[in-house]
């Protein structure tokens, strides 16, 4: 039985790695945890003279360097000087040249939000009128490409090592000293230590290029390095490779001097490295604290002491997991995981479930804000998919505790009898027939007083001693597996830990999304009701849509200009479910009056930057509520049209 669990084993594991490779691959780049909620001038305005500077504000502090803001004139070239400056709490301002003629103007940013995440965009405004231009920005969606990939995937990396190692560690300590003396155990507890250094390294070499340019040339790159080193993500880096250094020293002693140590003789050891190890384990957890999502925003002097524990809760139960999982398929059959050492780690899962939903709904709540923003945006629809896996975790852990039942009650029953029949055993065997008549073989074999006789004789009870040693772990190896109780417990385990990994990927993903609060928040700021006087007489329409396509979903936001009877001057901007403007293969506007049996009236914008169109001189003949519909077209075959009434004069 345990040879065709074996290959279920790897293909099991290897499928559930897929899975999460799958859920990192498929992540889009980090979002934004800061948002730019306002502008001076905003975007799509149109100024009647040339400004002395460009002024931008987030949702919450950033870092700025010398290229953060940028202003592009119309055919590409630069406009602004010197070094962004902060003016006040989260607003940001850019010299302009002075004298700037007439034409659109593009303004692009990236900055490195609070929490740590890179934060890019771009806009546009005119002066006196709007014209085409030619300025292009690149890609905005900064974290992306092959560096965003590797720093999303040493981010996973880094939690499933910190897991492995302080939940490995501590089911040893807690659950199952014996276990410091099993080779598979410290190779596990071992390999996350490797894991977790590795990729902080990784992370501290990749963090330059991802915050800025995105390639991967500048990953080596000493001066990005340095200014990496300077900010909070790299003093928490650098803070967690010496916790690990400290972490490398506890391992040693787990592996080294305890477990060589008696059982009575591991009090006072047990104590002094269950409080060096707490320790370790919490100052590498506040090494994510203190430098992301926690760190900024709402009660950050609570958030950051939950989120520890929050942390520290996972490792606990999916370290304890992992560790239980690799006792129970590689321990070697003369040190088998104990019935009571399961029980052990079932109560402390439960301690560590009873955290992480006290710890989960704070975090949930300071995050989300608000039962819309858990299903209207990403962080909350990811939240939902965390929150299943915890469930159906604590789904499968609920069988993993009956069987644990079932096998002490079997154990319970079976000792008394197997104690009698090794005393039966015992009494009725001779002493060491089987050994004197093999080594009398061997030795009437050989010629009399040789010595090289003896030896061989010797040698040959050795390895039959050793052969029937074999043997008899073979046997109540395969006695333990045949119990069907243990087969039981094994099996759900490994369902706990393949759960464990896709868990573990969500939430890494979940960590690289702008929290829905946050979102909210900067939409609220950056957008109008849908339709409402945004100046003088103007009319914004916000118009969702849906092409059913791939990236066929976005909103296509009019500004109507002065919105009364004559000339109006249309900016048709269409956004992302991000927020950022994106281009869509082509947009069609028309405009009717029902109650006169006007229209529709049909205008065709004209394409000025990405995301952005412009229709000058659109005539509306008369007062009344009109009705805008916008022809939204995505692919060659992904097309909506939205409508939304206005009313105009």
């Amino acid at each position: 039985m345990s040879q065709t669990i074996a290959p279920r084993f790897r293909a099991l594991t290897l499928l559930l790695l897929a899975a999460a490779g799958v859920l990192l691959a498929g992540a889009a780049p980090a979002s934004a945890h800061a948002a730019p909620t306002g502008g001076d001038p905003q975007q799509g305005a149109v100024v009647d003279k040339a400004p002395s500077q460009v002024s931008l504000t987030f949702s919450e502090q950033v870092a700025v360097s010398d290229d953060s803001l940028r202003v592009l004139d119309p055919k590409g070239n630069r406009v602004d000087t010197g070094k962004p400056a902060n003016v006040s709490g989260t607003t940001y301002v850019v010299r302009l040249r002075s004298g700037l003629p007439d034409g659109t103007y593009t303004v692009a940013y990236q900055v490195v939000s609070a929490d740590s995440h890179p934060v890019g965009g771009a806009y546009t405004f005119s002066i006196g009128a709007p014209s085409k231009t030619s300025a292009t920005v690149g890609d905005q969606t900064v974290g992306g490409g092959i560096v965003g990939g590797l720093y999303g995937f040493g981010r996973y990396v880094s939690y499933a090592g910190f897991v492995v190692l302080a939940g490995g560690a501590a089911f040893v300590l807690a659950c199952w000293q014996r276990g410091s003396g099993v080779r598979a155990v410290q190779r596990l507890v071992v390999s996350g230590w490797v894991a977790l250094t590795a990729a902080t390294l990784a992370l501290l070499l990749l963090r330059g290029s991802y915050t800025t340019t995105g390639e991967i040339g500048e990953v080596f790159d000493l001066t990005l390095l340095g200014q990496v080193l300077q900010t909070k993500t790299g003093a928490a880096l650098v803070s967690r490779l010496l916790l690990l250094a400290a972490a490398a020293l506890f391992v040693a002693v787990l592996f080294g001097e305890y477990q060589k140590r008696a059982d009575d003789e591991k009090r006072d050891l047990t104590f002094g490295l269950a409080i060096g190890g707490t320790v370790v384990a919490v100052g590498l957890a506040a090494s994510w604290a203190m430098s992301e999502h926690a760190s900024t925003g709402l009660q950050p002097g609570i958030a950051m002491p939950v989120d520890v524990v929050h942390l520290l809760a996972v490792a606990a139960w999916l370290g304890g997991i992992a560790a239980l999982l690799v006792a129970l398929y590689r321990a070697p059959a003369e040190t088998p995981i104990e019935t009571a050492a399961v029980r052990r780690f079932s109560r402390v899962a439960f301690g560590s479930v009873l955290a992480l939903v006290a710890t989960g709904t704070y975090q949930s709540w300071r995050q989300v804000g608000s039962w819309s923003a858990l299903t209207d945006t990403r962080y909350g629809q990811l939240l939902l998919v965390k929150i299943a896996l915890v469930v159906l975790t604590v789904g499968v852990a609920w069988t993993s505790r009956r069987w644990t039942g079932r096998l002490a009650q079997t154990a319970t029953t079976k000792a008394p009898a197997r104690a009698r029949v090794k005393i039966a055993a015992t009494a009725g065997k001779k002493p060491g027939p089987d050994t004197k008549t093999e080594a009398g073989k061997a030795g009437g074999k050989a010629r009399p007083g040789g010595r090289a006789a003896k030896g061989e004789a010797a040698r040959r009870a050795a390895q039959l001693a050793r052969q029937q040693a074999a043997v008899d772990t073979a046997r109540q190896k395969r006695l333990r597996d045949a119990d069907p109780h243990r087969f039981g417990l094994r099996r759900s385990v490994l369902m706990e830990a393949g759960v464990a990994v896709v868990l573990l990927a969500v939430t890494t993903v979940l960590t690289q999304t702008e929290p829905g609060r946050t979102e909210t928040e900067a939409k609220t700021a950056t957008s109008s009701p849908s339709s409402s006087s945004s100046g003088a007489g103007a009319v914004t329409l916000d118009m969702p849509f849906d092409t059913g396509g791939k990236d066929g979903k976005g909103v296509v936001r009019i500004d109507i200009d002065p919105a009364r009877v004559g000339g109006n001057e249309l900016h048709i901007f269409a956004l992302g479910p991000n927020g950022r403007l994106r281009d869509i293969a082509e947009l069609k506007i028309a405009f009717t009056l029902a109650a006169k049996d006007l229209g529709p009236l049909p205008v065709t914008p004209e394409h000025v930057t990405t995301g952005h169109w412009v229709a000058s001189g659109v005539q509306i003949p008369m007062a009344g509520d009109w009705k805008v519909a916008v022809t939204v077209r995505t692919s060659d075959i992904d097309q909506v049209t939205v409508t939304k009434n206005a009313q105009i004069g």
